[in-house]
């Protein structure tokens, strides 16, 4: 009995919060708002369908993949059905393809790495910070 009381009891130590500082990308203006924060710092874009079941898992996982030291990162978030206009000139600025769900990390005005769907969560965020 003990050991079980001891599993339950790991498993309810307080859980990291997720990410949720993210910033709307809702207007063609905010790209070129992106491409000057990204001479000073990393810019992350996630690109998100919110009627993809696959994109709803990846976000959830993405966010998680926070941790403390980041909550001031700057994190785009795109919604594509609402926003496809946006979405298609972020393409166009970053030279990237679009895909859903996607990550593109923004550094000095050019996308120095994107992703998508699964693979997004199987990067270390902080190596492009």
């Amino acid at each position: 009995m003990r050991l079980l009381k001891n599993f339950f009891k790991r498993n309810n130590a307080k859980a990291q919060e997720p990410f949720n500082n993210w910033i709307d990308l809702n207007s063609l203006n905010q790209i070129e708002k992106i491409k000057e924060e990204s001479k000073l710092e990393t810019v992350f874009i996630f690109k998100h369908s919110t009627r993809c079941f696959i994109s709803k898992m990846v976000i959830k996982r993405f966010e998680n993949m926070f941790d403390d030291s980041m909550n001031n990162v700057k994190a785009y978030y795109l919604d594509l059905l609402n926003y496809r206009d946006i979405s298609d000139e972020v393409g166009a600025t970053f030279k990237v393809t679009h895909q859903s769900p996607q990550l593109l990390i923004i550094k000095n005005e050019v996308s120095v790495f994107n992703t998508s769907h699964q693979d997004i969560t199987n990067i270390t965020l902080q190596d492009y910070l």
